[in-house]
């Protein structure tokens, strides 16, 4: 069977103006991400990245050869616009500034637009399955056997829990374990896709780079 590794972009830039950029942890922990494929033996022969800056410098960053290739599926939610929608354009500093206010927040919001329950948001829940689904076909639809694919937390939560069949919940669940830079793991074969390996983080887990562990 073919492998299909999507790792999630390094750390961005949260509480900022513009999100959707990397720190300077960021780009260590893509570099790192490379390496320790590359240690591994694991040299991807197909690179896919979505649209997005983020997902973009962390591909660029781990430093494969050959030219990539680019698939709006694998862009993050619009979480600032989810917000937005749930509290009507007013969104509470408190809810954009602090973390566990944010994060906890934005669980509840997620719940609420699987429900259908916001008001007129950027794409319905529904929409959001469909690209997503679409963009995993199109990474696997291919001859190549090493597949490397980086994207979103929410996106590879949705991923984990569709391919497992799991209860739609479960993509915001897993999105909010999904470490920066971290390594998801599938195999596929004639139109079927398993999952073999989930958030991994070798790269991260030694004593000397474990200050570099971040989650947004």
């Amino acid at each position: 069977m073919a492998e299909l590794v999507v790792v999630r972009h390094g750390q961005a830039a949260f509480g900022q103006e513009n999100y959707d950029q990397l720190s300077d942890v960021g780009f260590e922990q893509a570099r790192l991400a490379g390496d320790i494929l590359r240690q591994t033996g694991w040299v991807p022969d197909r690179l896919v990245s979505g649209t997005l800056e983020r997902q973009r410098d962390t591909l660029s960053a781990m430093k494969f050869d050959g030219s990539a290739e680019e698939h709006a599926g694998f862009n993050e939610y619009d979480f600032v616009d989810l917000l937005r929608a749930k509290y009507h354009g007013n969104v509470p500093e408190l809810v954009k500034g602090d973390r566990k206010v944010h994060f906890r927040t934005l669980r509840e919001t997620v719940f609420e637009w699987q429900d259908d329950q916001l008001d007129d948001p950027y794409e319905t829940w529904g929409q959001f399955e469909t690209r997503v689904a679409e963009a995993l076909k199109f990474a696997t639809d291919t001859d190549a056997r090493r597949v490397l694919v980086v994207s979103s937390g929410g996106v590879i939560g949705q991923l984990v829990a569709s391919t497992m069949q799991a209860p739609k919940r479960m993509m915001m669940e897993v999105n909010l374990q999904i470490k920066n830079a971290s390594i998801t793991r599938f195999v596929f074969s004639k139109g079927r896709v398993f999952v073999t390996g989930m958030n991994a983080t070798p790269h991260l887990d030694h004593p000397d780079t474990q200050h570099l562990m971040t989650y947004s």
